[in-house]
C-alpha cells in the first residue's frame, strides 16, 4: 500500500434520509436560488438601462449584487440536483472547480 493516497471524492452529508425531505430542499432551494437571481437581475438591470441611477450609491447597491449571483450559480445548482439524483458526493476536480468560480467573485 502507498505511502499516499489519492482523494477522487469528496462526500457531502446527506440534508435527510427520507427522499420528500429531498425533494423539499430541492424546491426551497429552487425558490431562493430564482428569488435571488430574479432580485439580482432587476437591480442590475434598472442600474444598466436607466442614466440617472449612474450615481455612486447605486453603484454601491451595484456591487454586492455581481458578487452575489456569481456565488449563487456556482453553489446550489450541485446541491439541488446531488438532492433529486440521491448522490452524496463531489469529484476532486468539481470541489476544485467550486472553490476556484467562489474565490473569483
Amino acid at each position: 500500500m502507498s505511502k499516499y493516497s489519492s482523494i477522487t471524492h469528496f462526500l457531502f452529508l446527506a440534508f435527510a434520509d427520507m427522499w420528500e425531505l429531498q425533494l423539499l430542499h430541492f424546491w426551497l432551494f429552487l425558490g431562493i436560488c430564482l428569488a435571488a437571481l430574479l432580485g439580482n437581475g432587476l437591480i442590475i438591470t434598472a442600474i444598466a438601462c436607466d442614466h440617472r441611477l449612474h450615481t455612486p450609491m447605486y453603484f454601491f447597491l451595484l456591487n454586492p449584487s455581481l458578487p452575489d449571483l456569481d456565488s449563487i450559480s456556482t453553489t446550489v445548482p450541485k446541491s439541488m440536483s446531488d438532492s433529486l439524483q440521491n448522490t452524496m458526493a463531489i469529484s476532486y476536480w468539481g470541489c476544485a472547480a467550486q472553490v476556484i468560480f467562489f474565490l473569483a467573485t
